[in-house]
């Protein structure tokens, strides 16, 4: 029998902010599969890119960092309904379910391919990894946890510069832990995993987000977070300028003069996600800051729009992958390809054959689509979850 329970109480800014960037994540997804050669081209590339391209990619690094951060905080509000022991157990679990449907649920979305030739390994990965991590951790103080998150975020770029024998154990293991940019491991000649996440450089940012969960404690003054919240964001975006114009550590790719202003500009925001760099830590965290202090108190009809998406995260992440991959196979056919089209050589992605896809305009249309598609499959899912208290809820 099932119980119903008084509403739950949820962090509104925290809501807002993680359903605005689940939808701009969608964007990304949506133009990795609907935008011509889309999953197999490098939008951030300045030779080949243009800036409507460039800054449909870029204002989608915010999402993968912000996303993780805040699963950090809502580990700790987590952990003051439960017993150290109860919360450890819970993320063990819970990031063992993660991997599980990372490896499973999510690779079959992205690649449509059931034998599995090919494994991706991407942000639901790391978080789960990265649970597993901070469940083993949670015993230890929060201040050391916050420690290790700042250690591991600011100088796991110095590891850029080590070079290992191609393939060794030990490249291997830099990579799954440290350095991974879209690394390939083969294990063997008919399957691949594809690791873009380096494991301990995304520990590091929810580790940080745990930190700072201390601040959304019941009783903690507002007008104090706020001010925390601003003056961190401010501190973070400050150091990313001076380390980008500076030009040396912080991130594997600097910047330099370009063919003209707007391509220049474009150069000193490209940043690194792979792994991710501290001036893109810098940059993406000191945004997520300054939401979080702004809409604490937010009203209107746009805010709501956002907590719909927010309040349930993992369910609109994996629905929303699901219904890109069957638009894009719709159009896949509908553009008169066919089964001999499916299979593309040395792409282990199925459905997506050189010229499928639409300009950049469509895949925008596209994208309010499939967002609007789903408000109403979150929004109920949404109510449920805050009047209900079943242990798989949890896990969704």
């Amino acid at each position: 029998m099932t119980t119903a329970l008084p509403i739950k109480a949820r962090i509104q800014s925290i809501d807002i902010l993680r359903g605005a960037i689940m939808l701009i994540m969608a964007l990304d997804h949506t133009r990795e599969f609907l935008h011509h050669g889309g999953i197999m081209s490098d939008p951030t590339d300045l030779r080949t890119t243009t800036p409507m391209l460039f800054f449909t990619r870029w204002i989608t690094h915010f999402c993968a960092p912000v996303f993780v951060f805040l699963s950090g905080v809502s580990v700790y509000l987590a952990g003051t309904r439960k017993s150290k022991k109860g919360l450890s157990s819970f993320l063990i679990k819970r990031g063992l379910w993660l991997v599980f449907i990372e490896i499973v649920v999510m690779t079959l979305a992205f690649t449509l391919n059931p034998l599995y030739n090919a494994v991706a390994l991407q942000v639901i990965w790391v978080i789960g990894i990265s649970m597993i991590i901070l469940g083993l951790l949670i015993w230890v103080p929060l201040k050391i946890i916050g420690f290790i998150g700042i250690v591991l975020v600011l100088g796991h770029d110095a590891l850029n510069f080590i070079r290992l024998p191609e393939n060794s154990a030990e490249d291997v293991l830099m990579k799954l832990l440290f350095t991974a940019r879209g690394s390939l491991f083969f294990l063997d000649k008919m399957h691949v995993v594809f690791a873009l996440y380096a494991i301990l450089p995304w520990t590091g940012v929810m580790m940080l987000g745990y930190a700072l969960g201390s601040i959304y404690e019941a009783g903690y003054n507002a007008a104090k977070r706020k001010s925390f919240l601003l003056y961190s964001s401010v501190a973070l975006f400050a150091i990313f300028l001076v380390l980008r114009f500076v030009n040396g550590y912080g991130d594997p790719a600097p910047w330099a003069v370009q063919k003209n202003g707007i391509f220049t500009f474009m150069s000193f925001l490209n940043v690194s996600k792979y792994p991710p760099s501290l001036m893109y830590c810098c940059i993406t965290l000191s945004a997520a800051l300054m939401v979080l202090a702004l809409t604490e108190n937010a009203t209107g009809k746009l805010a709501a729009f956002f907590k719909v998406y927010g309040s349930v995260p993992f369910f609109y992440y994996v629905l929303h992958f699901y219904l890109i991959r069957l638009i894009s196979v719709i159009i896949f056919f509908v553009q008169g390809f066919g089964a001999s089209d499916i299979i593309t050589p040395n792409d282990p992605f199925l459905f997506t054959p050189p010229g499928v896809g639409f300009d950049l305009g469509y895949v925008y249309i596209f994208w309010l689509m499939i967002i609007l598609l789903l408000y109403y499959p979150c929004k109920c899912f949404s109510n449920y979850k805050k009047t209900h208290l079943q242990w798989w809820l949890s896990y969704l």
